[in-house]
């Protein structure tokens, strides 16, 4: 063999072998291909299952925080703010229950011809039972009461506080209905010339934890004339004993109570701005006036 014949020999062994190791590597780089894509295709499948999941892990924590919120509102939370609006007929105060209800989270309701008095009389003759069932277990020295064979059997371990709160669920329920969003509820009323209506607003502060009151006036000169208080000829002072009545409520409940003028904020607005101080709302003076061009009431 020539020298010349050797590297020809050398270069032909060499694409021999190309011939053979390259396709073989060119399978393997396609087939490393073909794994990365399905990796990749398998990790874009991961990806929108943790998307699903997380989606519907968001949902459920929604619902749940919407079932708690249920749940206490059904409990009759004490995260709610109580308010009602303390007034008599014909003194603007549909006006104010729309201002009030204009800001987010708050919802006052419309009249109820203070149907509550029902439940609190219900109250008053469940408690004074038991009170008297008590004294009388007493002057008798009996110590258990839970005696089966006493025709006032149970009455004198009524449970006050369960019984607060069912009241208090009873008109969330019924009455107040607050709403997802709802932060303060409470209503508005013009029946409050009852006699024993401190009572009745005491038992109120009991059922509805730091519940607070609006106390609405108007020129009486103006009510005395309005509606039905014009066709009757003691209206002036029927108005006057039930403002002096209101007044001395409101001095009695202290810091719980605000007074508010319709004169003083039909004219001016911005005198409300104290009161939704005093309610720690914000205070919108457009969003007032705007609520104030609408109708309200009759």
């Amino acid at each position: 063999m020539e020298r010349g014949d050797l590297p020809r020999r050398v270069a032909r062994r060499t694409r021999n072998r190309l011939r053979t190791v390259v396709p073989a590597r060119r399978s393997e780089v396609e087939t490393l291909r073909a794994e990365l894509g399905a990796a990749r295709e398998r990790a874009e499948v991961a990806e929108r299952q943790r998307d699903r999941a997380r989606t519907r892990v968001g949902r459920l924590e929604e619902r749940t925080r919407q079932m708690r919120a249920r749940i206490k509102r059904l409990e009759g939370s004490d995260d709610l703010g109580y308010v009602f609006i303390v007034t008599y007929g014909r003194s603007g105060s549909t006006l104010l229950q729309g201002i009030l209800n204009s800001t987010p989270g708050v919802l006052i309701r419309g009249e109820n011809r203070q149907s509550l008095r029902h439940v609190w009389q219900y109250d008053a003759a469940v408690h004074k039972i038991r009170r008297n069932q008590r004294r009388e277990r007493r002057r008798k020295g009996i110590e258990d009461g839970n005696d089966t064979t006493h025709p006032f059997f149970g009455m004198d371990q009524l449970p006050s506080r369960r019984t607060r709160l069912a009241e208090r669920k009873l008109a969330l329920d019924s009455l107040l209905r607050p709403e997802q969003d709802t932060r303060v509820t409470g209503f508005k009323e013009i029946r409050w010339d009852e006699p024993d209506t401190p009572g009745y607003v005491a038992w109120l502060q009991e059922v509805f934890p730091g519940a607070r009151f609006v106390v609405n006036t108007r020129d009486l000169d103006a009510v005395s004339v309005s509606k039905w208080w014009g066709k009757d000829p003691e209206s002036r002072a029927l108005l006057e004993q039930t403002e002096a009545d209101l007044l001395a409520l409101a001095a009695d409940l202290g810091d719980a109570a605000y007074r508010v003028h319709y004169d003083d904020w039909v004219a001016d607005p911005g005198v409300l701005e104290g009161l939704f101080a005093w309610l720690g709302e914000e205070w919108d003076p457009e969003r007032v006036r705007a609520t104030m061009e609408r109708p309200h009431s009759y």
